[in-house]
């Protein structure tokens, strides 16, 4: 996927910005078949635990997202990168969705109700809610939550939580996170700045909410990864790490990405 057609006047911006461009050959990776002009996923429908993919996204509205980023380019180019962001992390998931892989629910803040109906049949996700109040940690609890009368009447074991702040992400990462959840507990994917982009939940741990382990965690430190492991440290829970990758926050993480 390429992002060519931001509106970035500033020189320094855009030299800085062409780094974002490089949404990236790692697709290339993917254990995929082509096949009249079908794409069929090499029997992983029949050996993987379908997933419940929550995208926790931010509605794109001026100067009401990447408020750090946009310090250096400006709230319009901000709010247009995040609504690029956003609409290739939910391609990168249809993908999985179309082979059965993972069913999507879009978690969104940012919006009314009625705003967020809207938005998400624009996405193309049928399925949504409200993020609702408090921190990150409170807000997943509350979408496993809402969640579970569906994933227990689709016979889904798993659920995965992803953000919308990476133009690296591809399908191997949401395909690796399910192949991994068939032998561990949980998975996260670390992020360069001390927290994470994605955290998957097994079945053991949606079947109690008394440990969920991004609880009582101090949010937008650099110790939340760390956090994590420690609240699930005494609890004998198997855990994998995916690949470090660069969540976009500020013109630093961009410039990151060489």
């Amino acid at each position: 996927m390429e992002f060519n057609n931001w509106p970035l006047s500033n020189h320094k911006i855009t030299t800085n910005l062409k780094l974002f461009n490089k949404v990236s050959t790692k697709f290339i990776k993917i254990n995929f078949i082509f096949f009249n002009r079908h794409i069929i996923i090499l029997n992983f429908t029949k050996l993987l635990d379908k997933a419940l993919l929550i995208i926790m996204a931010k509605w794109h509205g001026f100067g009401r997202c990447k408020t750090r980023l946009s310090k250096d380019i400006g709230k319009s180019n901000s709010a247009k990168i995040q609504s690029v962001m956003t609409k290739h992390t939910i391609s990168v998931a249809k993908f999985l969705q179309e082979n059965k892989l993972l069913d999507i629910s879009i978690a969104i803040t940012g919006l009314g109700v009625g705003n967020c109906r809207k938005w998400s049949r624009e996405l193309g996700i049928k399925k949504f809610n409200l993020q609702g109040k408090g921190c990150l940690g409170e807000k997943m609890k509350r979408q496993i939550i809402i969640n579970k009368k569906f994933c227990a009447r689709h016979k889904i074991k798993n659920i995965i939580f992803i953000g919308t702040d990476l133009p690296d992400l591809c399908h191997q990462d949401l395909l690796n996170t399910l192949k991994e959840l068939q032998h561990n507990d949980l998975i996260l994917g670390p992020s360069n700045d001390g927290g994470y982009w994605l955290i998957g939940l097994s079945e053991k741990i949606m079947l109690s909410h008394t440990y969920l382990p991004f609880i009582n965690i101090k949010w937008g430190t650099e110790n939340v990864l760390q956090n994590t492991i420690d609240n699930f440290a005494s609890k004998k829970l198997k855990y994998k790490f995916l690949d470090k990758k660069i969540d976009i926050d500020t013109i630093i993480d961009i410039e990151n990405r060489k």
